[in-house]
Parts: structure tokens; C-alpha cells; sequence
């Protein structure tokens, strides 16, 4: 029988324990290196619905409490401050005078929106670094209020894009270079029906930027267009674009996320080339003379993850709501994920995505 001493055996322990002791440490060496590259090669962007945060046009009554618009994003800051870049469509207009106020011929679908322009700091402080000028409302002050809205949201340091004067913007945040721009059927907006100006837009911004952001407002109006009818909409004789088609286009041309507004309700989602597609994020912070009735009271938080290619990783939707002259609040009742859910069951059967329960979508 082989006789092994005393201090062989010792060594050996010695040894295991210590190579045991090696490997653990590379091995979490390793997954700490992973964790922080994984940080670093992800992008995260969230997109919010339609913003206005009171008006003082006809009457101030419509203005929050004393004038003061700092509790409106408050409760929800901790979410829209977790992010690389936070996007929200801007409905209405930042100017202290009514004096190029638009006339309405039909007031049942016609509204002004003007916020005090010290107002847009209430963005800045809530953490939203970028938004679309492309929709109906930057004109109801005319030339005037479009460029003190342009003042306003320089002097706040925020990004913006959509006006043919101002078609795109760049910003680098947290080492990834972004590209934005956003179109809608309006004057003075980059056309959501001009596929060819969509193509060369984006395509510029896809030759220089990391990720890229497209934004559009378009579709008809209300709970009786929740659905995407892959067809162009038809809304007060105005051709409100065919929001599946644009979409895709937008992607074909180099866009990595696509965030849709102007239905005033929340639509399906969607994937198309693994880049990701919300087709309307309905109302989010609107604080008087919007319906907020229904379905049109509740409205989506979205956070993507991209790799910096701008490629889908994964999203989170949280869930908010308003009361008219309240502030938005997260909904425990998670509507608008439920909501989500429905339409892009109903709308896209063909898409193999998973949305789970609380909110996690997964290609």
C-alpha cells in the first residue's frame, strides 16, 4: 500500500483551497467585467406621450394651481430621470403673449395651447432631454410663438426636431451619439407623408449617429382609433399618414426606434428588423382642455434597451393615468400595459414578442 506522509496530505488541502480561492475570484473578476461592459454597450431610451402642462389661452384658469407647473412630473421623475435620453412629444407652445393667437372656426376640434415659458424648465428638471415639435399645436401662436418655443428650449439646454427650419438635432449622452427628427402632417413640419424627405433625413442622421430616434404624429383621433389599420388615416379631411408604412420606412432608412403620437390613446407595439416601433403613447402629462376620458386617460411609460447599434434588446412599460387637473400618477391597475397587450394581439398576430405581466417585452 503507497504510504502518503502527513505533509503531502497538508499540501494538497492547501493547494485546493487555494486554486478554489483563484477561481473565484476570476470568475467574479469576469462577471464584474461583463456587468460593466454590458452598462456600457446598452442604450436606454424612453418615450412619453403627448406634453402640455396647462394653458393660459383663453383663460389662466387652466394653468395648474398658482401658476406653478413643478408638481406635475414630480411624481414620475424617478422613472423619467432612469434613462440615457427621455423623449416626449411637446403639444403646445412655450410664449408669454397671445398676441399671434390662431383663430378657430370650429371650437369642438379646435385648441390653443400656450404654457408660460418658464414652464419649460419643469421638463428639463423632470429629466427630458429631447422633443418632437412636429404636430398641430407649435403654430397656434404662428411664427412668433414657434420661435420663442425654440428660445425657450435652448436656453433649458433641451434637444428638438421637427419644424423644416429644424429638421433634426444630434446629442451625445453617456458616450452614445444620438440622431433625432419627427414629422406629422401639419404647416411648417417635416412631412409624415414625404417618404422621400424621410429617407434622407434619416439616413443622414444613420451615417453619423449611434442610435436613432424617429418620431411621427399621425393617425386619426380618440377611442375609436386605437386600432393600426395599416392604411393611410383619413381624420378631419386631413391625410394623417399610414403610421405602419412610415414606420418601416423609417427603419428601412436607419431609424432604431420609432415613437408614435396623435391619436391621443395608446396603440400596439411593434418589431420590424429588430428595431422597435410604438405607434402612438397617447397622453401623457396634460394637464386641462385635453379628453382624458377612457381610454384616452391612460398612457404608457416606455423605456427600450438597445445595444449601440441601436439593435432591440428588451423594454419595460410602465403604466400611468390622469384625472383632468391632476397630475399623471403610475396605475397599480397597469391598464395601459393590459391595453398594449390587446392591440398588439389584435393588430400584429403575426409578431413573436413576449410582454409579460409586469410590463417586460422580449423579442
Amino acid at each position: 500500500m503507497l504510504k502518503v506522509s502527513t505533509a503531502t496530505v497538508l499540501f494538497c488541502i492547501i493547494f485546493i483551497v487555494i486554486s478554489q480561492q483563484v477561481t473565484a475570484q476570476v470568475s467574479d473578476s469576469l462577471s464584474r467585467k461583463d456587468s460593466v461592459e454590458t452598462i456600457i454597450d446598452t442604450a436606454t431610451v424612453i418615450g412619453v406621450g403627448d406634453i402640455m402642462l396647462g394653458t393660459f389661452y383663453p383663460s389662466r384658469k387652466y394653468l395648474p394651481p398658482k401658476n406653478d407647473c413643478s408638481l406635475l412630473l414630480k411624481p414620475l421623475s424617478a422613472i423619467l430621470k432612469n434613462a440615457d435620453v427621455t423623449f416626449g412629444n411637446l403639444e403646445g407652445v412655450f410664449t408669454d403673449t397671445d398676441e399671434d393667437v390662431k383663430t378657430c372656426r370650429d371650437t369642438n376640434f379646435c385648441y390653443v395651447f400656450g404654457m408660460p415659458s418658464k414652464y419649460v424648465y419643469c421638463l428639463s428638471d423632470a429629466g427630458f432631454d429631447v422633443v418632437s415639435l412636429a404636430n398641430n399645436h407649435l403654430g397656434d401662436f404662428g411664427p412668433k410663438g414657434r420661435e420663442s418655443t425654440i428660445e425657450k428650449l435652448n436656453e433649458a439646454k433641451i434637444n428638438y426636431a421637427g419644424l423644416k427650419k429644424y429638421p433634426s438635432a444630434t446629442f451625445i449622452k453617456n458616450g452614445i451619439k444620438f440622431g433625432f427628427c419627427a414629422f406629422a402632417p401639419n404647416d411648417e413640419t417635416c412631412d409624415i407623408n414625404d417618404y422621400d424627405e424621410l429617407q434622407k433625413i434619416v439616413s443622414g442622421l444613420d451615417k453619423t449617429c449611434d442610435v436613432v430616434i424617429v418620431s411621427f404624429h399621425g393617425g386619426a383621433e380618440g377611442a375609436d382609433y386605437q386600432h393600426v389599420p395599416r392604411e393611410h388615416e383619413i381624420y378631419l379631411e386631413e391625410d394623417r399618414g399610414n403610421v405602419y408604412e412610415f414606420a418601416r420606412k423609417a427603419i428601412d432608412a436607419g431609424a432604431d426606434i420609432v415613437f408614435g403620437n396623435g391619436p391621443h390613446v395608446t396603440r400596439a407595439i411593434d418589431l420590424y428588423k429588430n428595431r422597435f416601433i410604438a405607434y402612438s403613447l397617447g397622453n401623457f402629462c396634460t394637464w386641462s382642455k385635453i379628453n382624458l376620458k377612457g381610454p384616452n386617460g391612460i398612457a404608457p411609460i416606455l423605456k427600450v434597451y438597445t445595444d449601440k447599434k441601436g439593435k432591440f434588446l428588451k423594454a419595460m412599460i410602465y403604466s400611468v393615468y390622469q384625472i383632468k387637473y391632476t397630475p399623471p400618477k403610475l396605475d397599480p391597475a397597469k391598464r395601459a400595459l393590459n391595453k398594449i397587450i390587446e392591440l398588439t394581439r389584435q393588430d400584429l398576430p403575426e409578431l413573436n414578442i413576449s410582454i409579460s405581466d409586469n410590463g417586460l417585452v422580449l423579442p
